[in-house]
């Protein structure tokens, strides 16, 4: 039995390596390597969505409500993050901090400045705060008048409002908007591999680099970074049928 598995992964190496265009046994070798990269990519992208969406929330409410001290600064923090790249925001953050003195001499360079992984979360998640931020707004903007009304009838206090009923709203149709938001923010962690750290693209180009084959890593990322679409896209639509379900028309022949 052991005689024909090793005559089998043989053959199948043969194939692989001789008749394959592309050389799948190579990429079965390094798979290990992929789903760190994966891994990472997810922990990145998950825990810079979960920041940025908390401050994006206060920000958006200071803009809806155009704060007379607020609205403009926050205005320019996401015009500024909405304005220029990811790439060079990560760029300013990893490699243009250090060449200030105080902030090298700081208690945060040690732990936090000069560690890619912290520089790469500070910056996609100030970024992903800029969008969220701005879509949030107009979903505060554009909540529905008689939700209002109706809540002002309740008796409801402003702040009990906010929370209870435009906050909630506002969350369930900007969702679309968001899933958009969310697999932005997947493709953009590509960045991560320009800062020394090995996410998927990470690896593909570590392949590439090493074997000097490009189709093999590339496509072997492109692949994983679609089944993680895949997968996001799935859960925002069972999110979209269980939170906007009273919004699709009704079919009333039956009824």
């Amino acid at each position: 039995m052991a005689e024909q598995e090793r005559t089998f992964f043989e053959y199948l190496a043969y194939i692989s390596e001789n008749h394959s265009p592309l050389d799948f046994m190579l990429v079965a070798d390094h798979i290990d390597k992929f789903f760190y990269g994966a891994l990472l990519t997810i922990e990145i992208t998950v825990l810079a969505l979960l920041i940025g969406g908390a401050m994006a929330i206060p920000l958006a409410v200071a803009r809806a409500y155009r704060h007379p001290w607020l609205n403009g600064p926050i205005f320019g923090f996401t015009y500024f993050f909405r304005g220029t790249p990811l790439l060079v925001q990560t760029y300013l953050v990893y490699y243009g901090l250090a060449q200030f003195d105080f902030v090298r001499e700081s208690f945060l360079w040690g732990p936090i400045l000069s560690n890619a992984w912290w520089c790469a979360l500070i910056t996609f998640s100030l970024n992903t705060a800029g969008y969220t931020t701005e879509f949030l707004r107009g979903a505060i903007e554009n909540t529905p008048k008689g939700e209002i009304e109706a809540a002002q009838a309740c008796g409801m206090s402003p702040r009990r409002m906010m929370w209870r009923v435009v906050l909630p709203s506002a969350f369930r149709r900007a969702l679309p908007a968001y899933s958009n938001e969310v697999i932005f923010m997947l493709h953009s962690s590509v960045v991560l591999s320009t800062i020394t750290l090995q996410d998927i693209l990470g690896v593909g180009r570590w392949l590439n680099g090493r074997y000097y084959l490009a189709y093999e890593g590339f496509i072997t990322a492109m692949i994983f970074y679609m089944i993680l679409v895949f997968f996001i896209s799935k859960g925002f639509r069972f999110w979209e049928k269980r939170w906007l379900g009273h919004l699709r028309p009704r079919d009333t022949a039956n009824t």
